[in-house]
């Protein structure tokens, strides 16, 4: 096989082989805690500087009653901010992207703001008595880069900075040439489904699935599709399509089109690449297209699937025709996936479910979880508390992994 150019993590000989609890997938009280201790305390991929090249562009980003924009100013830096104007909260820019002429100017009355976030002047500032600008500007959100690609985080949490937390695939990032890519001509996508997040990560964080629920994949990769787990709720799943003829339409011209990419490292060539990182995110990545795609939670029961895409600068002919190809592959891919999903998650309610007996090819689902469990102690419980105990316990529960240690 391949050698990689980081150490991975083989499954403990012994390990146990149950999940999270059922009821942890339909609670509304433990979702609220997913939100605080995971979610805004975590990096989430937001886009790429490709999607913000000029002074004024902006990206937006939701998640979970927090509202971001980053904006690209004046002196050329890209900066994240809160959406939320400083005198009635109402939005400052509308939509998923677009571009600010100079300022950036309140829809609701009109409040103006410098690109670098500072309030330049509200509407009829007499009216205000004395007010300073200077503790009037957006508030700044944390955000960071990564070959290219821009991180936010709404709350400090236990993840590093992420060029730290990234590093072992520095190496791989570097040979896809991640800087220089570009947006599609529609680079943003999303759909909605009526499952717990959970559920979702269940079905990605495994290859156990591929041959039997993928055929288009399985179609493509034969039997190299491996999945390789990292420190600090990393991973990294490959698979080569070297010398696969393919039975279907797609995969068989991708294999006759793709065109070589010998600047790529070795193990790169001839591969589809899945680059994941805890809690909710994976950068997809084949020789002429990338994308990340990330699960964003709406409610304990409804789940965003949203991602962006982009294209090798100077594409060619071929690696056009081979990226539509593998758009077409990854598409039935992510709907078989979805109706997993579906049916994994309504499981949980029917009184014959007893909880997972994981497979060693399903060591990721239990590495998510074991993260899971870390930051939310409450998920140990085999049996739900009542809702209105969740918060307490998951408290009390804290206290004691504390006192342990």
């Amino acid at each position: 096989m391949t050698r990689l150019p980081f150490e991975t993590i083989t499954p403990p000989n012994t390990w146990d082989r149950k999940g999270l609890p059922g009821w942890s997938y339909h609670s509304k009280a433990l979702f609220d805690l997913e939100r605080e201790k995971v979610f805004l305390t975590h990096w989430q991929v937001v886009g790429h500087q490709s999607d913000i090249p000029n002074t004024g562009d902006w990206l937006a980003f939701d998640l979970l009653g927090e509202r971001a924009v980053v904006m690209r100013g004046k002196d050329g830096v890209a900066r994240a901010f809160h959406n939320l104007c400083r005198h009635r909260g109402a939005r400052v820019v509308d939509g998923r992207n677009g571009s600010c002429k100079g300022s950036i100017v309140c829809p609701f009355h009109g409040w103006v703001y410098n690109l670098d976030g500072t309030l330049r002047g509200a509407a009829q500032p007499q009216s205000f008595g004395e007010m300073k600008r200077e503790d009037f500007g957006l508030k700044p959100i944390e955000l960071q880069e990564f070959h290219g690609f821009l991180f936010l985080r709404f709350a400090p949490g236990p993840q590093p900075d992420i060029a730290t937390l990234m590093a072992p695939f520095d190496a791989d990032f570097t040979s896809y040439r991640l800087r220089e890519v570009l947006p599609v001509k529609t680079p943003g996508w999303s759909t909605d489904l009526p499952v717990n997040w959970k559920s979702v990560r269940d079905v990605d964080n495994e290859g156990y699935h591929v041959p039997l629920a993928h055929p288009g994949l399985q179609d493509l990769y034969g039997r190299t599709y491996r999945d390789h787990y990292l420190d600090n709720g990393l991973s990294m799943s490959i698979g080569w399509y070297a010398d696969v003829p393919g039975k279907g339409w797609s995969v068989r011209h991708y294999g006759k089109i793709s065109p070589e990419r010998p600047d790529l490292a070795p193990h790169l060539q001839k591969a589809w690449t899945y680059y994941g990182l805890f809690p909710n995110f994976v950068f997809s990545m084949t020789p002429e297209s990338v994308q990340f795609y990330h699960d964003l939670p709406a409610t304990e029961g409804m789940t965003r699937l949203t991602g962006r895409s982009y294209r090798l600068p100077n594409e060619t002919r071929a690696q056009r025709m081979a990226r539509y190809l593998a758009y077409r592959i990854d598409r039935a891919t992510s709907v078989e996936d979805q109706q997993l999903s579906i049916w994994s998650n309504e499981s949980m309610k029917s009184s014959a479910f007893e909880g997972f007996h994981l497979s060693d090819l399903e060591y990721g689902v239990r590495r998510h979880h074991d993260n899971l469990r870390r930051l939310l102690p409450v998920l140990t419980l085999d049996k739900a508390p009542p809702e209105d105990q969740i918060r307490h316990c998951n408290e009390e529960l804290s206290c004691q992994t504390v006192g342990r240690e």
